[in-house]
């Protein structure tokens, strides 16, 4: 008698150690857990309201907002043609802001530098 009394009780061990065997929800910002929630979502409603893409970027896998600027692929000659930075080898302005990495960059003067920002 003890044998099938046991065997339901250890049934409902088995399935709450199962239970408590499922894994975390995965964190949606990895890397930013010193950051509060709602902070992050702040600033993420924040960047989406401008229309960029709140995520990880640069090599430090920082969060950053990334947005198209107005004048992303116009031609250019010089850094002050627009309003990012101008790429030396499409002489168009950057598709993306922040510009992360190392590029190839025009300064004002027209000429061509390596800018590396992450």
């Amino acid at each position: 008698m003890t044998r099938i009394r046991l065997r339901p009780a250890l049934a409902c061990l088995c399935l709450v150690a199962l239970i408590a065997c499922k894994p975390a929800p995965e964190n949606p910002y990895p890397g930013a857990e010193n950051y509060g929630s709602q902070l992050l979502e702040r600033l993420r409603g924040q960047c989406e309201d401008k229309g960029g893409r709140f995520s990880k970027g640069g090599t430090s896998g920082a969060l950053v907002c990334h947005t198209t600027p107005v004048d992303a692929g116009k031609s250019c000659a010089r850094h002050s043609d627009c309003s990012t930075q101008c790429l030396a080898r499409s002489r168009s302005c950057a598709p993306i802001a922040p510009l992360l990495g190392c590029n190839e960059v025009l300064t004002d003067e027209g000429a061509a530098v390596t800018l590396c920002i992450d």
